[in-house]
């Protein structure tokens, strides 16, 4: 029986085009998986299904997804999350063959770690100082429907390349790249061409930016992937895209519940200080 699977043009780039043939032929790819997205069973027989090729510096690992879930598509990812994502593959599918191939080309280099999230992709606000990017995850209600979020927040000024003066500049920048201000909770901000958001094997990675060479790129990247609860993942999943806010340094902070986080952003928006667009997820 023939397999209902997707290889993208930039994955059969990737694995050379004898390897995408064995892939659609079936002899390279499992009757049954689980969804790399979404973490449910998957049958390549019975539904459409996505080849994900994660590629770190040295080596890739190729995936499947549901195709409602997420594309076919290449995402870079650091070598150490790779390992992880081996673990995780060659243990949820079982009778799978080893899917860990060479690269074709060297993968951008991904953002340097930090716990618990990457830096800020600008300059230093101060020498020898990098603001940090604060993740919160958490649904916020577009009137009665929850919208899985992210609350994006520095640790101290985000200035402009190049610049030394110390002013706070993160949410001109992100506004220089689509953002838009919020006036309003409940309303749910337009999608930003090019931006998309990683959640794989149950967990957030990375979000991603468009890259001045096509495709895309790592904005912010997880040190070690984040734990996300099946709520947000559920709602993330039935509306295929994810809420990110961004506001200054020390507005929202780290709120452990969902009511005290929406109070958080409500006191941010009536300051004008909260910018945000509606991304994809994982699109390219």
């Amino acid at each position: 029986m023939p397999r209902m699977l997707d290889v993208s043009d930039e994955v059969r780039s990737e694995i050379g085009d004898d390897e995408a043939d064995r892939l659609l032929g079936g002899d390279r790819a499992p009757d049954s998986y689980e969804c790399t997205s979404c973490r449910t069973p998957g049958d390549t027989h019975v539904e459409p299904t996505s080849t994900v090729l994660f590629v770190g510096e040295e080596t890739a690992v190729l995936a499947f997804a549901h195709a409602r879930c997420i594309p076919s598509q290449v995402v870079p990812v650091s070598e150490e999350q790779l390992v992880g994502a081996v673990r995780s593959i060659s243990q949820s599918q079982s009778g799978a063959p080893d899917l860990a191939v060479p690269t074709a080309s060297p993968a951008a280099p991904a953002p340097s770690p930090a716990t618990p999230a990457g830096p800020a992709p600008t300059q230093p606000t101060a020498p020898g100082q990098a603001a940090i990017l604060g993740i919160t995850c958490g649904l916020v209600l577009h009137g009665k429907a929850g919208h899985a979020s992210l609350v994006v927040e520095p640790t101290g000024p985000v200035g402009r390349p190049g610049s030394t003066s110390g002013e706070d500049e993160f949410l001109d920048l992100l506004q220089d790249a689509g953002f838009q201000p919020v006036t309003d909770l409940d309303e749910t901000p337009e999608q930003l061409p090019g931006w998309s958001v990683l959640v794989a094997m149950g967990k957030l990675h990375a979000v991603l930016q468009p890259s001045a060479t096509g495709g895309s790129t790592g904005w912010w990247q997880a040190h070690q992937p984040l734990q996300v609860t099946d709520a947000w993942r559920m709602a993330a999943s039935q509306l295929s895209e994810v809420t990110m806010y961004a506001v200054p340094a020390g507005l929202v902070g780290r709120q452990p519940r969902e009511d005290l986080l929406r109070q958080a952003l409500e006191r941010a928006v009536a300051l004008g200080q909260v910018v945000a667009a509606s991304l994809p997820l994982a699109g390219t």
